[in-house]
């Protein structure tokens, strides 16, 4: 078992480290819609939408 982690090292700490990322960007994506801050919350238009200009409404 420790031949493989051993052997293994490197895929094993790039793989935690994408979880990890992966989960603090979900975190911060819940946290920002509780808040409001989401794209077309709540009626407050699509202000934060990156293609809000070009397009006039944030859904495709």
């Amino acid at each position: 078992m420790l031949q493989f982690i051993i052997s293994n090292l490197a895929t094993i700490i790039i793989s935690l480290l994408l979880i990890t990322m992966v989960t603090m960007i979900i975190r911060k994506m819940i946290k920002d819609k509780k808040q409001g801050k989401s794209c077309c919350s709540g009626g407050s238009g699509c202000d934060g939408c990156s293609h809000a200009s070009t397009q006039n409404s944030c859904h495709h």
